[in-house]
């Protein structure tokens, strides 16, 4: 029996691995997501909405995919949205939605597009973890943004268990370059038992 994309995605070795599992997967990832009870969007949303107080600034929404997070983020009182993936196929699918303002394809191991402080807040809704995303999208996230700026971003259970993943975390709130607002264990993906914990950094 051939295995669910859902399934094949926490086994990837490489982002470039996992750029070719999402374009495959384009088309039904939202109805399988969804039909698991997929719970992180929403809930990094109204975690950063707990947080920020001026709604309009754009927020940058990293590994955007078919745009699910961005929905969740307009639902949430977010005006000003970009979206930014490794996949085209899910990018499309992400434009179809009509929730953001700007959309582009990223590339593995390339520097974001952006200059430094652009986004005073930007998520990251299941992208940093084992396999596909590495503990160094972390960093590179938390350089991006402005001073004083907040990043949503969360964990499943799977890189919580990472050890990597989980010094670079500390590294951020224990040199004083980041101070840590909110930090939530909850649902992931509840039709596979799988959860996350969220978090909202502050940047010093």
């Amino acid at each position: 029996m051939s295995k669910t994309y859902l399934e094949k995605v926490y086994s990837v070795k490489s982002t470039e691995e996992a750029k070719q599992i999402y374009d495959e997967w384009a088309g039904s990832y939202d109805k399988e997501l969804l039909d698991q009870g997929y719970a992180t969007p929403m809930r990094v949303a109204r975690a950063l909405a707990a947080q920020i107080q001026n709604m309009d600034k754009p927020v940058l929404d990293f590994g955007c995919g078919t745009g699910l997070s961005g929905a969740a983020l307009i639902q949430n009182g977010f005006t000003v949205i970009d979206g930014t993936d490794l996949s085209a196929e899910m990018l499309a699918q992400a434009a179809d939605k009509g929730v953001y303002r700007d959309l582009w394809q990223a590339h593995p191991g390339a520097e974001l597009p952006f200059d430094s402080g652009k986004y005073h807040a930007i998520t990251a809704s299941g992208v940093i973890g084992s396999g596909a995303g590495p503990a160094e999208l972390l960093d590179i996230l938390m350089e991006g943004l402005s001073p004083r700026g907040l990043l949503a971003f969360s964990f499943n259970d799977h890189t919580l268990t990472d050890p990597d993943y989980m010094v670079t975390l500390r590294d951020w709130t224990t040199n004083g370059t980041a101070s840590l607002l909110f930090e939530e264990h909850g649902p992931h993906i509840p039709g596979i038992d799988l959860g996350s914990t969220v978090y909202v950094f502050e940047k010093a």
